[in-house]
């Protein structure tokens, strides 16, 4: 009798393996950008008060900016200038979270510490965006 042929078990280990760092960055960032547009009022809380116009048109304008830096990282031709692009983004917002920490020091301790958390969450994003970059340059 031939042995049964049985393709390999999938696991979601190796599902999420085949999900690559740009996509994953990509996803990430088009997923912040969609949430500006559908929920703004948690965006627009954040915005430092110290910049100029309504907080709304920076939420909009970070938005835009999330979903184009996706867009030019999913694509192979534009990944390593986007990449480039959204670990400076990273630097750039984080005045807003910063703004986010010091509103929310009267939370509850969870809330505190999540909107805390989001300043130095910012370190990793901006190394993960270098690594997508290089890795598109080389």
């Amino acid at each position: 009798m031939a042995p049964s042929f049985r393709p390999a078990r999938r696991t979601p280990e190796a599902s999420l393996r085949r999900v690559s760092s740009p996509q994953l960055l990509a996803g990430l960032l088009a997923g912040a950008g969609a949430a500006h547009f559908l929920m703004p009022e948690p965006f627009d809380s954040i915005v430092p008060r110290a910049l100029p116009g309504s907080p709304r048109t920076w939420t909009r304008v970070s938005g835009a900016a999330e979903l184009a830096l996706a867009a030019g990282i999913a694509l192979p031709r534009t990944r390593a200038r986007a990449a480039c692009a959204a670990a400076a983004f990273f630097v750039a917002v984080v005045p807003a979270n910063a703004q986010m920490a010091a509103d929310w020091r009267d939370r509850p301790a969870p809330l505190r510490r999540a909107a805390q958390a989001r300043v130095p969450l910012q370190i990793p994003l901006v190394l993960w965006a270098r690594k997508v970059a290089r890795d598109a340059a080389a």
